[in-house]
């Protein structure tokens, strides 16, 4: 199959997407196919860094696995199966953290991250704030951060007893943003958005 034999209105699974062999970058959200944006741009790039080299502090001794895009994560929310059949949901976010050791394969993560954040680029606004939010709380990713590069501000989204995110308030460069997940993870937002 090529890349434009595709149908974007039909349903896929992950042994759909295991047979794919395009060059072109894509995730599944409840079966349907999201084309990812061309490689992020540099600014995009250099958050992602900063974020991400905190965070390997952070992690230091301890028994979780921080891990970038692209690095697959099978989301189970219409089946509870590892069978790769029965998977509809493949992702890639910016960056996760995955705590329970025991849904790394080669392939990835199956299962939900204990923590993801997600880099806001044009064209992919929509896909991160609604269609991942909705998947990602309904599989339970504990926390869930939304960076939105133009406006230097990080969304924060914890999950409650209900399995529903409670936003927190906006961070901005003058705050400094932690993790309840991560609870040594101190980054001053200044230094995510710097140039």
């Amino acid at each position: 199959m090529t890349f434009e034999q595709l149908d974007f209105n039909g349903t896929y699974t992950y042994a759909d997407y295991l047979k794919w062999t395009f060059a072109e970058r894509l995730e599944l959200i409840k079966g349907k196919i999201f084309n990812m944006s061309p490689a992020p741009a540099r600014f995009h790039q250099g958050v992602s860094w900063t974020i991400s080299s905190y965070i390997a502090m952070a992690l230091r001794g301890k028994k979780c696995k921080a891990y970038s895009a692209p690095f697959d994560v099978r989301l189970l929310p219409m089946s509870k199966s590892k069978n790769n059949k029965k998977v509809y949901t493949v992702v890639q976010p910016d960056i996760c953290v995955i705590c329970d050791l025991k849904k790394l394969d080669d392939k990835g993560c199956i299962g939900a991250p204990d923590l993801i954040i997600e880099i806001l680029s044009p064209g992919n606004t929509k896909k991160e704030m609604k269609d991942k939010f909705d998947v990602y709380e309904e599989n339970g990713v504990k926390e869930y951060w939304i960076v939105e590069p133009n406006d230097r501000a990080i969304f924060v989204y914890v999950l409650n007893e209900q399995g529903k995110y409670i936003g927190l308030r906006p961070f901005t460069e003058d705050d400094t943003i932690g993790s309840s997940v991560l609870p040594d993870l101190q980054i001053p937002v200044m230094e995510i958005f710097e140039d």
